[in-house]
């Protein structure tokens, strides 16, 4: 059960409009890494969880916080269209004038009526494609810290895309949010470990004997750059403990694959010496 609260976690009140800049902010509303996705994300990952107690508590308290950060973004970007200008100033006919207006997206004003929508700046709309909830807790909580970077990453670029002190406060208050939340799923990633509920490599549950020889443990290196296994990655105890990490070259270890005749029904192009087969081929189907 939800409910509303109409006072918001935190200011988002521009000095001034600014249309362009609306459209900017639109990124971390409906972008791939905005806040609709890890909202919805979150969320889903917590109805979803088959585990009652800490974790999907967590997950359901954090996704309702990214809620109301959805509704502080959407006010910001109404606010900042306010009196967004419904066509070029007649009285300045400057390149920059045009330039500006050029900017602004013409959804905000004629499909939403000078207001935000679940898009992101190049006026794509959000999908629920962007949203991960794999059932496997350890894969989730790692992807969510990536999320949380890439959105911190994203609000950053906006704090020096402008000079409004109410969007720059938001925008503060956005980021330190972020920095928590990195933590925080790195945190849990660590927990969940140390309650031996889940391991690297995920998932852990699955035999090790079925892998193909020692390639679980080995970096193989694909690329002439002399320094591709010059790190951690290739040297070393391996992760997960159970072995060391090693490097080789990429080698082929199968045979060349030699096709057999498609259906000639569906018109693929035959090799040269099977048209006399697919002939045959296609007097039995006649």
């Amino acid at each position: 059960m939800f409910t509303h609260t109409h006072a918001l976690q935190y200011e988002a009140k521009p000095d001034g409009p600014d249309p362009d800049f609306a459209r900017k902010m639109q990124e971390i509303l409906g972008g791939q890494w905005g806040e609709m996705t890890v909202a919805t994300q979150y969320l889903l990952q917590g109805w979803n969880c088959r585990l009652p107690g800490k974790y999907k508590d967590m997950l359901l308290a954090i996704g309702t916080e990214e809620l109301a950060h959805v509704e502080m973004i959407v006010t910001m970007i109404d606010r900042l269209l306010d009196h967004a200008p419904l066509k070029p100033d007649s009285a300045d006919r400057s390149k920059e004038a045009a330039a500006g207006y050029g900017q602004h997206n013409p959804q905000h004003l004629i499909q939403n009526g000078a207001a935000a929508s679940y898009m992101d700046s190049m006026g794509n709309p959000w999908t629920g494609a962007y949203v991960t909830a794999s059932g496997n807790l350890l894969a989730d909580f790692h992807y969510n810290a990536t999320a949380e970077m890439q959105g911190r990453l994203q609000v950053a670029r906006l704090y020096n895309m402008t000079d409004d002190p109410g969007v720059k406060d938001l925008l503060r208050f956005l980021i330190t949010r972020d920095h928590m939340h990195q933590q925080q799923w790195l945190a849990a990633c660590e927990e969940l470990e140390a309650d031996g509920l889940e391991a690297v490599p995920v998932p852990e549950a699955f035999p090790l004997e079925e892998e193909v020889g020692d390639l679980g443990y080995t970096f193989i290196d694909a690329s002439d750059g002399p320094e591709a296994a010059a790190g951690r990655w290739a040297a070393g105890p391996s992760k997960d403990g159970r072995s060391e990490f090693r490097a080789r070259p990429i080698e082929a270890t199968a045979d060349a694959p030699v096709l057999p005749p498609g259906d000639p029904r569906l018109y693929g192009t035959p090799q040269s010496e099977t048209k006399n087969v697919i002939q045959k081929a296609k007097d039995l189907l006649t």
